[in-house]
Order: structure tokens, then C-alpha cells, then sequence
């Protein structure tokens, strides 16, 4: 069976509206003899003569009577589809969107966020989850809206990236532990017993690369999965945890920050997100969003 030509609907439609084939064709700019041919085209398709002589003019059969409305309506719908989308009032967007985001994003972040969204878009309900990896299928396949994180090279190569500020490694202990006083030398940092976080599970990053550059090494006591839990037992114990500045503002409350004293390489967080997402005016505004309060949240350095 032979598809049916669909641009035929819109020739349909305006002669039913104008019940007339020379001005069909004066507003679909075509001669009258090709709205003509047309006209028999949708005869033969629909097997019906549709317009037919009376008089001097044309009159609609039952079956084109029929068709009048619903042919009106389908070819609005699809100038519709086919126009650039309306700009987006947040104010009434209705909406969930799933963030996937890394250690310490909801605690530093995410109040700022919510309340920039309940201002501008009261209906739209926001849902974080953890980013245990950065497998990009949660974004392939819709269960994530957006991520935020360090681009890694288990990133699909398609996802689109926009860098929202730079980080740096810093040292946290708990208050009152041996490098809260005085200063902290590479040689005194590397003494000490550390948790190093890695959620691949590895014995070593790049803190330990520029350690061993001045001939030193440290003790890793203790592997965790996420900076929050090394907060946790660098806050209860004599370990040392190194952990990104901003992203762990306020889960270092009460504890000591200092630099460290190694060149440790910084890092770029990101906001990841599917391509096919790109144009859709909600997600443009959550980005927005997520931009404008990271920007605000981040002091310059």
C-alpha cells in the first residue's frame, strides 16, 4: 500500500476553506491548472469527488464536510510541530528534572538552586541523585536530566558539556589535629595517615604524583567512595582527608582547611547533558539556572 502524499492536507484544507479552486491557488501561489491536478489527486486519494459544480461555483459533498474540521485541526497542529518553539514562561512550567550530581553539590549548592526555582517556576519539583561514576547512560537514556562533575573519559563523546567553575585540592583535619597549628610543609602533610577517595577504587591519585616528584610518600590508611565520607572520618579521627574546596564548603563546617603543599593539579566542574535535550526550553531554563548559581557561589579566584 502507497503512503498517502501529506502534503496534500494542506491543499485539502484550503479548498475546503475557500470552496473555490482559483483562489486555492492564488493563496497556495500555484496556477489553476495545478490546483486543479491537485484537486483530482485528492479525489482519486480520498475516492471521493469532494467539491462538486452548482451553479456557477462549487459545493462540498457529505464526505468533504466530513473532513472539513478535522483537516482544519491536524494541519494546525502540525504548523505547530513545525514552528520554533514558544518562549518559555517558567511561571508556568510543570515539571520534574533529575540532577545527578557529585559529593557535596546539594549541601554547597542546592539551596540556592531550589530557591531560584521556587521563585521562578513554583511548579517545577527538582530530584538529585548521587553520581557514583561517570557512565553517561543515565543521560542517554532520560532516567537523568542533567549532571554535574568532572568530565571523565567514560564520557559518551555526543554529550554536551558547558564548565561551570575550577576547583582546587585542599587539606581538611579535624579541629584540633597536629596540622591545625603551624605550617604545613610537604614533609609534615605526607607523614600523616590519609583517606583517599576514589570510587574506582584505586591506591593512588595525582596528589600522590607530585609528592613523589620531592621524593616523598604518604600513607593512605583508608579508601571511601566520596569526599562526604572521608569528611566524616577525617572529622572523627587523625586522618587527613584532600578533597575539592568548593564543592565541600559546607560539609568542612568546623573542621580545618589549609593548602596544600604540593602543586596538585585543579580540576573543572562541568554540567553534562544528552544533545537531544539541547533546544527543549525547559532544560535550557534548568541550565540557566544551575549556571547562574554557581556563578554566584563561587568566589573568584
Amino acid at each position: 500500500m502507497s503512503r498517502p502524499d501529506l502534503n496534500l492536507l494542506l491543499t485539502l484544507d484550503v479548498l475546503l476553506t475557500e470552496g473555490n479552486v482559483a483562489r486555492a491557488a492564488r493563496r497556495l501561489r500555484l496556477s489553476p491548472s495545478a490546483m486543479s491536478r491537485a484537486l483530482a489527486r485528492l479525489r482519486e486519494t480520498t475516492g471521493d469527488p469532494l467539491l462538486v459544480r452548482a451553479g456557477r461555483g462549487l459545493v462540498p459533498t457529505p464526505r468533504a464536510q466530513e473532513l472539513r474540521d478535522q483537516v482544519s485541526r491536524l494541519v494546525q497542529e502540525a504548523q505547530a510541530v513545525l514552528c520554533p518553539a514558544e518562549l518559555l514562561d517558567p511561571a508556568k512550567l510543570s515539571r520534574g528534572f533529575t540532577l545527578r550530581v557529585s559529593d557535596g553539590f546539594v549541601e554547597y549548592f542546592g539551596p540556592a538552586l531550589i530557591a531560584l526555582a521556587q521563585r521562578e517556576a513554583p511548579g517545577v519539583r527538582l530530584r538529585f541523585v548521587q553520581k557514583p561514576d561517570k557512565d553517561s547512560t543515565p543521560l542517554r537514556d532520560g532516567s537523568a536530566d542533567l549532571e554535574t562533575g568532572v568530565i571523565g573519559a567514560a564520557s559518551s563523546p555526543e554529550i554536551r558539556t558547558r564548565a561551570l567553575f575550577r576547583d582546587r585540592f585542599i587539606g581538611v583535619v579535624r579541629a584540633g589535629h597536629p596540622l591545625a597549628k603551624g605550617k604545613v610543609t610537604a614533609a609534615r602533610y605526607a607523614a600523616g595517615q590519609h583517606v583517599l577517595v576514589s570510587r574506582r577504587g584505586l591506591d593512588k591519585g595525582p596528589i600522590d604524583d607530585a609528592l613523589h616528584a620531592l621524593g616523598l610518600a604518604r600513607q593512605i590508611t583508608v579508601i571511601v567512595a566520596g569526599f562526604s565520607d572521608a569528611l566524616a572520618l577525617a572529622r572523627a579521627s587523625d586522618l587527613i582527608a584532600s578533597v575539592p574546596e568548593r564543592h565541600t564548603t559546607n560539609l568542612r563546617a568546623g573542621m580545618h582547611s589549609f593548602a596544600l603543599p604540593v602543586q596538585a593539579p585543579g580540576l573543572t566542574i562541568s554540567m553534562l547533558w544528552h544533545p537531544r535535550m539541547d533546544a527543549d526550553p525547559g532544560h535550557r531554563w534548568l541550565r540557566d539556572c544551575v549556571r547562574q548559581v554557581c556563578a554566584l557561589a563561587t568566589p573568584a579566584t
